[in-house]
This record gives C-alpha cells, structure tokens and sequence, in this order.
C-alpha cells in the first residue's frame, strides 16, 4: 500500500518562502525526516529511518518515490557513506512503476554513489556510461549531490563542484558485464528512486528535496 505524505507541506512551505524571496528556486522535500509516506521499496533489505535520516539495510533494493514524475527540474540529495567506498545510487527517468530494482538499472540512469572509486564508478559517474572527474569531498561527510535534469541532459553537482555533464545522444563505452546498464535512450520524465546495493554498504539519506523555480 502506498502512503502519500501531507507532513512536509509546512517545511516546504517555509523553505520556499525564503528562497523565493531572495529569487532561487524552492526546494520541495520529497522525504519528511520522519516517515515512508510517499515511498515504496521493492528488491531485497530495506530502508530504516535513524535520526531524521533513511538508512540503508542490505540489498539489492529500490525505495522510489511514487508521488510524481520528474523533469527539467534539480534533484538535490545530502547523504554521508559509512565508508568512502559505500554503494548506493540515485535513479533518474525511470519510464514506468519499478516492479523489481533491476528494471531503474536498464531503463534510468543511476547516478553513482561511492565515493572512492574510479571516474566511471564514483560519486556523480552516470553508472558504467559517463564519468565524474572528480569527488570533491565535504569537511564532516555529509556529501550534497545536485542533478539537474534539462531534456535530454543530465548535469550533476557534487558539493558544489560540477563533476558530469551527460546527454542522452552522446556515446558511451560498450556495455561488457551483465550487471552494467542496457544502453539506448531513456526519457525526458520519469521516477526517481534510491539504491540500497548489498549489505557491507551503509549509506545514510537526510534531504532528498526537489527544486522548482518560483
């Protein structure tokens, strides 16, 4: 059963005032600090909430958002590994509702995270297809991700740093490994979702918001 979440409209509400007011966008949270309203998770493990944030247990699993789809808009995450070499991801223009986790992988984009990896496997890497140059690390471990989704062109931010540039025409390596993403083209909208991937990884979740401009 999915639970729709009405806990966040104050703080949304509050924040986009604010940012409003001094002319950026508004950023809407998606995950209210306190609850899975709004969320579904299919796939193996699960996803717990430990002070304020989503918390990773085993895998492989998918907790995507089954309010709305999402295009040309910023996805902003603020997460922290257990280690640097955690796995996790951020799925984007997943086409339809995610029956298993294997579906987001062949027809999204999943928007790596590990942070000690190589550039087509790091934090901000479109997995396996397009690289992130560099992860910028943040002073205590909390690590905030930005993807911009514009048509066909994902660009993606790591604290504040931008780090990959895709769009969806460009070419990418052959794919060599079953468990590398199907290539072709994904669509301009779609779900988002959040990848708890085994269960030596630990990756803690505290803002999963969007930004719209006012």
């Amino acid at each position: 059963m999915r639970h729709h979440s009405t806990r966040a409209i104050i703080p949304a509400a509050v924040l986009a005032i604010a940012l409003t007011a001094c002319g950026g966008p508004s950023a809407t949270p998606l995950f209210n600090g306190q609850s899975l309203d709004g969320w579904e998770h299919v796939g193996k493990g699960e996803f717990v909430i430990e002070d304020g944030a989503l918390k990773t247990v085993g895998g492989m699993g998918l907790l995507w958002h089954t309010v709305e789809k999402f295009g040309d808009t910023s996805i902003r995450i603020v997460y922290r590994g257990e280690r640097p070499n955690s796995n996790a991801g951020v799925f984007i223009r997943i086409p339809e509702e995610p029956k298993d986790p294997w579906f987001p992988v062949h027809f999204g984009y999943e928007v790596q995270i590990q942070d000690e990896s190589d550039k087509f496997h790091r934090t901000g890497s479109l997995y396996s297809l397009s690289t992130a140059e560099t992860f910028p690390p943040s002073p205590d471990g909390w690590n905030t991700m930005e993807i911009t989704l514009a048509g066909q062109t994902t660009t993606v931010s790591v604290n504040g740093a931008q780090v990959n540039v895709f769009k969806g025409s460009q070419s990418v390596p052959p794919r060599v490994k079953w468990f590398e993403p199907r290539r072709g083209p994904r669509p301009d909208v779609g779900y988002i979702g959040l990848q708890n991937h085994d269960k030596e990884s630990t990756v803690w979740f505290k803002e999963v918001s969007v930004l719209r401009q006012p």
